[in-house]
């Protein structure tokens, strides 16, 4: 392999491992308790603040407070929230165009609802 080659193969690497997958699936059926709980998550250049009401022990509301993203990247500002809410899940589709944000989105409201669960 040409010399030239390995620094393009390291950067390769070092850059794939920024990315944020998803984490969570499914909001638990008990353990959430009522009330609003914020998080952020960050994957470079993205980065989300969310707002999860939680009701009734259900998500009942996801607001984006901020998300810090490219053009691209707001495309799903209006979707993704509503659709965890409507699947009562964290991990959905992400958005065509905007996999980085939308992951990082559903990054931070998994976060909010492990708050949640944890509240007392």
């Amino acid at each position: 392999m040409p010399a030239t080659t390995r620094p393009l193969i390291v950067l390769t690497l070092l850059l794939a491992s920024c990315v944020v997958h998803p984490h969570g699936g499914p909001v638990p059926v008990e353990g959430l308790v009522d009330g609003s709980y914020e998080a952020r998550a960050v994957s470079f250049p993205n980065s989300a603040r969310v707002r999860v009401q939680v009701e009734d022990g259900r998500m009942t509301e996801v607001e984006l407070v901020k998300h810090n993203a490219s053009q691209r990247g707001h495309v799903c500002d209006a979707y993704l929230p509503a659709q965890m809410v409507e699947q009562q899940s964290t991990v959905v589709d992400a958005v065509t165009g905007a996999t980085s944000s939308s992951n990082t989105i559903m990054q931070a409201t998994h976060k909010a609802l492990k708050k949640a669960a944890q509240a007392e």
